[in-house]
């Protein structure tokens, strides 16, 4: 083995050591979880629970800073310019690789730059109307919207994320004009349901679940193509008349691309440790999300898929982001 050879694997070495004595110590200060989306939104909702599990378990504060805007980006760009030490993760959801997919010219790499560390939830969509519309049923929905091209009009919480992209799908599907009203969170649309200004919404569940068991909104229907176990009275898209409708809601942690193999080890191993605990699952169920834990790999393969998913659907669907 030549000098120059030698030199470089101890140097490699080196640094796997430092890398894993870096991971049996951490965290050794407090831990930054960046959320691309506003309070109260389902993926902050879902992000606040695992921080405050995280911190439990770590002994450390998991300090939730939320970076709404740009359909998750900012947020996104942000850590994926962070260095990779463990103490900036991301908690994000299925419109990162939505984005991804429609915007090649993002200020990051999604697939280099960002790093999928563990799946959390995978939960559906749920369709809720405010209790004062005629719409009881997604077949009642669709006819009115067909009355009145171009008249109603639906909520989400910014282009491209995917209780948007739920409501463009019902849109080419039921062969409906509605129009889109982005906010900076769920909760806000959600809010302007409930007072009349907005028609229909694909909420996530966290927001969407307590607003409809409250009956404060009327439910028409999920989005994923079996019922779901917190509304088994309510139909499937599919069920209501939408054959090829399916649309789930993904969540889980990414760290920065430059993070070392040890040290996302140990945050993917946290995580499953913590959706392993009933309370966790339990507290995260009631907060309308379904539990769905992803290794790193696997979860690195939802998100490659998905990203190539949304590649195809968009311009075939002739889906407008902008």
């Amino acid at each position: 083995m030549n000098i120059k050879r030698r030199l470089l694997m101890m140097f490699l070495m080196s640094l796997s050591a430092a890398g894993a004595a870096h991971a049996a110590t951490f965290p050794e200060k407090p831990v930054r979880m960046v959320i691309g989306y506003g309070p109260g939104s389902s993926t902050d909702i879902i992000g606040r629970i695992v921080a405050q599990g995280l911190s439990e378990q770590w002994k450390q504060p998991v300090i939730v800073e939320n970076r709404p805007g740009a359909a998750g980006n900012i947020a996104a760009d942000s850590v994926a310019k962070s260095t990779g030490d463990g103490y900036t993760i991301l908690f994000a959801q299925n419109g990162l690789a939505i984005s991804i997919a429609a915007n090649p010219s993002l200020p990051f790499n999604g697939t280099k730059d960002l790093l999928p560390v563990a799946g959390v939830t995978s939960t559906p969509h749920i369709l809720v109307v405010n209790p004062n519309s005629p719409a009881k049923s997604v077949a009642e929905l669709v006819a009115t919207a067909k009355a009145r091209p171009g008249k109603l009009n639906f909520g989400s919480s910014g282009i491209g994320n995917s209780d948007h992209m739920a409501g463009e799908l019902f849109k080419v599907l039921a062969g409906i004009d509605a129009v889109h009203v982005p906010y900076k969170s769920g909760s806000l649309a959600a809010t302007d349901l409930l007072g009349g200004q907005l028609d229909y919404y694909f909420a996530g569940m966290p927001v969407g679940l307590p607003q409809y068991k409250g009956g404060r909104l009327r439910a028409l229907a999920v989005t994923a193509a079996t019922r779901y176990p917190g509304t088994p009275e309510l139909p499937t898209m599919q069920e209501s008349g939408l054959k090829d409708y399916e649309m789930t809601l993904w969540q889980g942690v990414f760290m920065p691309g430059s993070t070392g193999p040890d040290l996302a080890g140990f945050v993917a191993t946290s995580v499953a440790r913590l959706l392993e605990d009933p309370a966790m699952r339990e507290r995260l169920t009631k907060a309308g999300a379904q539990v769905a834990p992803l290794s790193a790999a696997k979860f690195n393969e939802l998100y490659v898929n998905d990203i190539a998913r949304w590649k195809k659907i968009i311009p075939a669907a002739n889906i407008k982001l902008q």
